[in-house]
């Protein structure tokens, strides 16, 4: 049988906002390296 206790979500909340972060440090990571392999592979005049 299916209950609902909103006190779930609550106590839910702190996981969430750890895979959020989560998230948050990958798109990061990608968004870093994206820009250093454009800043290392420009041409020199």
């Amino acid at each position: 049988m299916l209950e609902f206790n909103p006190m779930n979500f609550v106590n839910n909340l702190s996981y969430m906002g750890i895979g959020m972060l989560g998230v948050f440090m990958i798109i990061g990571i990608i968004i870093g390296a994206t820009y250093a392999i454009g800043f290392l592979s420009k041409e020199k005049k």
